[in-house]
C-alpha cells in the first residue's frame, strides 16, 4: 500500500479546516452541522473524521488558528525598529488580518469568524483559557512596544505601559467588530482617525 505523504495529509487537513471556516463564518458554529462541513469540503465522513473527531474539535482548531494569526500579526507589527507610530502599527496589523486571505475566507468572513470565536469563549472554558493566554501575551509584548516608544522619545512616561497596550489591542478588536457587523471597513479609515487623534494638543492658556 502506497504511503501517504505528510504534504498530502497537511493539505487534506487544510481543506477540511478551510471548508469548516467558510461554513462557520456564514452560519455560525452551532447552526452548522457536520454534514454542512462535509459538503463544503467535498469529502466523505470517513476522510473528515480521520482528522477531527467532532465539530467541537474543528471549532477548537479554527479558534486556535485565529488566535495564532492575530498574535502573529501583532508581533510582526510590533517587531519593527524603530517602532512605528500607533496609526501605522495598527494599520499593519489589520491589513495582515483582513486583507490577506486567512483560513480560506475573505476579510468579512474572517472578521465574523473572529467575533464568533470570541463569543464562543464565553461558554467554552478550553477556548477561554487559550484566549486568556494569548491576550496576556499580547499585553506583555505591546507593553514592551510602549517602552520602545518612550526610549525613542515618542511617548511620555506618565501612563502605565499596560494601559496603553490594552488600549491599542482594544482599538484593533473594535475595528474587527465593525468589519464583522457593517462590512467594507477600510483600514485607511482607522489610520486616518488615529493620526487625527494623535495630532491633538492641549490648547494654550493665555
Amino acid at each position: 500500500m502506497a504511503r501517504v505523504s505528510q504534504e498530502h495529509l497537511d493539505a487534506r487537513r487544510r481543506q477540511i479546516l478551510d471548508g469548516a471556516a467558510r461554513c462557520f463564518a456564514l452560519n455560525g458554529f452551532h447552526a452548522t452541522s457536520m454534514q454542512d462541513i462535509l459538503r463544503e469540503a467535498g469529502l466523505s465522513a470517513g476522510a473528515v473524521y480521520r482528522y477531527f473527531g467532532s465539530k467541537e474539535e474543528l471549532i477548537a482548531a479554527i479558534a486556535g488558528e485565529a488566535f495564532a494569526e492575530i498574535r502573529a500579526a501583532f508581533d510582526a507589527a510590533a517587531g519593527s525598529v524603530p517602532p512605528p507610530t500607533p496609526d501605522v502599527l495598527l494599520g499593519r496589523v489589520l491589513r495582515r488580518m483582513l486583507e490577506e486571505r486567512v483560513l480560506g475566507v475573505d476579510r468579512g468572513s474572517f472578521a465574523r469568524l473572529v467575533v464568533q470565536v470570541w463569543t464562543e469563549t464565553l461558554r467554552n472554558e478550553q477556548l477561554a483559557a487559550v484566549l486568556d493566554e494569548g491576550y496576556s501575551g499580547l499585553r506583555v509584548s505591546w507593553a514592551g512596544l510602549v517602552d520602545a516608544y518612550r526610549d525613542s522619545g515618542l511617548m511620555a512616561a506618565d501612563v502605565p505601559a499596560d494601559h496603553v497596550a490594552r488600549t491599542l489591542i482594544a482599538t484593533a478588536q473594535g475595528f474587527i467588530v465593525q468589519q464583522a457587523l457593517f462590512g467594507d471597513v477600510e483600514v485607511g479609515v482607522l489610520e486616518d482617525g488615529l493620526r487625527g487623534l494623535m495630532s491633538m494638543q492641549q490648547p494654550k492658556i493665555s
